[in-house]
């Protein structure tokens, strides 16, 4: 190896270790404490095993992102789940799914195939379920607004103006 090589070696090694260096002290110098996974559900085990099969059933998460997770083939500017408890009662929610047009309750800008089928057709219990269900998923209140922005922003594509 030359005399050159040795110095770019050399040089490449010093970058890392100080680069490695900086790191470490930036992490050891974080003040700010990580408030965790702003969703969660207040559902019963029984409850939400119910709710998941029918969930699976109706090919929910085709559209709907539910514990962040989602169809990573669908590109479907759909509302979140995670959360809509904290947006909606389980009153309102078993209403929605009853709907035989969901759009007459919340308008969308979705192309047809895109847009939210109506439940109308479920054998009322499945509606409960599934609404006792969405009613659960809750939102940390510190991260409600932001939430609230997601939702509304997927819906009708604007920007979200808090009230």
């Amino acid at each position: 190896m030359k005399k050159g090589e040795k110095l770019i070696f050399v040089l490449i090694g010093l970058i890392a270790v100080v680069s490695i260096i900086y790191q470490g002290w930036n992490v050891a110098n974080i003040t700010e404490e990580d408030p965790g996974i702003p969703y969660y559900s207040t559902a019963s085990t029984e409850l939400s095993s119910k709710a998941g099969l029918l969930i699976r059933e109706h090919s929910c998460k085709e559209c709907h992102k539910l514990f962040f997770l989602n169809n990573l083939t669908q590109n479907v500017p759909s509302p979140s789940l995670d959360g809509i408890g904290s947006l909606r009662t389980e009153e309102w929610l078993y209403d929605y799914l009853s709907a035989e047009n969901p759009q007459e309750i919340i308008p969308t800008r979705l192309k047809a195939r895109f847009k939210m089928p109506s439940m109308a057709h479920l054998p009322e219990e499945e509606r409960r379920i599934l609404a006792a269900y969405l009613a659960s998923l809750k939102v940390e209140d510190w991260y409600l607004e932001e939430t609230r922005k997601e939702a509304y922003e997927k819906r009708t594509g604007e920007e979200y103006q808090p009230e």
